[in-house]
């Protein structure tokens, strides 16, 4: 069946889902008022605005009160109640936008009425909902109080979902391209749809993606997404019901893709040799949880994995000496996961006008897997995988992320295809508007395949350097940042932050490295950060110029990066 009917009938089908779980989005937590008794004194809109008579969540909970009534009040895009933001633009925008529909907000909203007042559960929805990348702002809070009963309050206001873009970025002195129509609430159901067309370093191609992560019971996550590309396809295609939060009770889920695609390796930030992949995995997986008992989260999952690896040389153009084996496995595996309940707020760390939940607490991961021929397996192998992070803080409001893991394959003896990862992130305010960020990041290889070489460049770190300028089995980098968050919100659309850097890093070892330079390297610069607020595409815009500290011939004085990334 062609890429294009498959699509077809995947949206056709999960357009019908949409229709039927929307005629169902009435959801018990958002009932219609009651009528008030005489007694009872509920607050104006404006005294909920300042919270004025009300108590807080955390004496409520201490005086042992039951939630009520949730109301859902989503805003839209802009407040024209504001002289700022009332212009013929915004209203325009507000006219032409299809807000997000309150039963998607109310289904995603962990408290329910009768519970007792949790100031834990209103901080995770909180958290939960601005994950949404359709929500630009999200408050809870006491809408109404008597007789041990709080009506509560889910208020949220949108952002710009459509997104018809051209798209233009350069990194390590190459370019890349695209334009796309994306829609990231599909008539406010919370579906996102996107088309697009890229173009980059290593290929050029369509892609069409459709994903819903609202179907079924709320919780359970449709996507499907297919690429044609100048190189190969791409397939990928999931039904995913994770655990959503930290008392989720269980969790399952499938996921089947394929890639086609030729693969570079680079010497000196050239290609040397090229080579044909053809990928596929497939996960099918349950999990169950006791839920957060005593601050702790423990999931337990069982699963069957499948990886299918062929490798060829490609016609035309220059293969590398030798291509790596071909693998096939089949591996039950067993996951187990710890999670601390410890999350902190923050603002102006990797977002600006947006507040961050820092993960403090310890979470830890471990992941084991056998493969076997009697299963139809290449090999008899052990598959493992982990991950452990910690947050610390040994100053207030000063911040450590510490984070290592591991992945490989372990059989005839021999650890295979190792990477061992571990980093370290440090935030120190100097005040509100000012930061000094630093990061150290070491990453180590053992027994690689051909495609699993480190790359260290213009494209992943070193800035004033190519792209994938050294290749090698070990990577260190290390970047001091001074960091600027200024007041300037231009158009009440762009919020403005600046950055002067400096890395210094390195990558070495095995037979691809780069031949002439597998030294220390080191690059410092500015840039300016664009931070798009009132979209749902609005990630950061990064405007830099890099300067090498450690010139070889043929690298330019001077490296222009455009880039888009999730964060600061």
């Amino acid at each position: 069946m062609a890429p294009a009917r498959r699509a077809g009938l995947f949206a056709a089908s999960l357009a019908a889902l949409l229709g039927g779980a929307q005629a169902q989005q009435q959801p018990a937590a958002t009932p219609a008022p009651a009528p008030e008794p005489a007694t009872q004194t509920r607050p104006s809109v404006q005294a909920l605005a300042t919270g004025v008579g009300l108590p807080s969540f955390a004496e409520l909970e201490a005086a042992g009160a039951r939630v009520g009534q949730i109301r859902i009040r989503n805003l839209n895009i802009f407040d024209l109640d504001d002289p700022k933001e009332n212009n013929a633009l915004f209203r325009l925008a507000n006219a032409l936008h299809i807000q997000t529909r309150p039963g998607v907000i109310g289904r995603a909203v962990l408290l329910k009425t009768g519970d007792p007042v949790s100031v834990r559960l209103v901080e995770e929805t909180e958290r939960l909902l601005r994950t949404n990348r359709y929500l630009y702002d999200v408050r809870l809070q006491p809408y109404a109080y008597s007789d041990g009963v709080v009506d509560v309050e889910v208020q949220t206001r949108d952002t710009w979902s459509l997104d018809p873009g051209v798209s233009f970025g350069r990194s390590g002195g190459s370019n890349s391209s695209g334009f796309s129509l994306r829609e990231y609430n599909l008539l406010g159901t919370g579906a996102a749809l996107s088309l697009a067309h890229s173009n980059n370093v290593d290929r050029s191609g369509n892609e069409f993606q459709i994903q819903y992560n609202r179907a079924f019971d709320g919780w359970t996550s449709l996507s499907y997404l297919v690429a044609d590309n100048t190189d190969g396809r791409r397939h990928e295609a999931s039904i995913l019901r994770p655990f959503y939060a930290l008392d989720a009770r269980w969790a399952a889920g499938a996921t089947v893709a394929s890639d086609d695609r030729i693969e570079s390796l680079y010497s000196a930030g050239v290609v040397a040799s090229q080579y044909r992949v053809r990928e596929k995995t497939s996960e099918v997986f349950a999990g169950w949880s006791d839920g957060l008992v005593r601050g702790w989260t423990r999931r337990l999952s069982v699963g069957v994995k499948t990886q299918d690896d062929a490798y060829q040389f490609e016609p035309a153009l220059v293969a590398p000496a030798a291509l790596p084996a071909d693998q096939k496995l089949l591996a039950p595996f067993l996951r187990f996961e710890l999670i601390e309940d410890n999350f902190q707020r923050r603002d102006n760390r990797n977002q600006m006008g947006r507040p961050e939940f820092f993960a403090l607490g310890l979470a830890a991961k471990v992941q084991i897997g056998r493969a076997s021929t009697a299963l139809g397996s290449s090999q008899d192998l052990w598959l493992y995988n982990g991950s452990v992070s910690q947050g610390f803080n040994p100053r207030p409001n000063h911040d450590v992320l510490a984070s290592a893991s591991v992945s490989g394959q372990y059989g005839d003896g021999r650890i295979q295809r190792q990477l061992l990862s571990a980093a370290l992130k440090y935030y120190l305010p100097l005040s509100p508007r000012y930061l000094l960020f630093g990061s150290a990041s070491v990453d180590a290889l053992k027994n690689p395949g051909l495609s699993d070489l480190l790359t260290l460049g213009g494209d992943n770190g070193l800035r004033g350097y190519p792209l994938r300028y050294q290749t090698g089995e070990q990577r260190v980098l290390f970047t001091l940042e001074a960091r600027t968050y200024t007041d300037l919100y231009l158009y009440r659309l762009f919020r403005v932050g600046a950055a002067a850097f400096y890395d210094v890093g390195r990558a070495w070892g095995g037979p691809n490295a780069n031949p002439a330079q597998q030294g220390w390297l080191a690059n410092a610069g500015v840039g300016l950060r664009i931070f798009n607020v009132r979209a749902a595409f609005g990630n950061v815009l990064h405007v830099d110029i890099a300067a090498p500290l450690q010139r070889e011939p043929g690298i330019k004085t001077v490296q222009f990066l455009v880039k888009s990334k999730v964060s600061f």
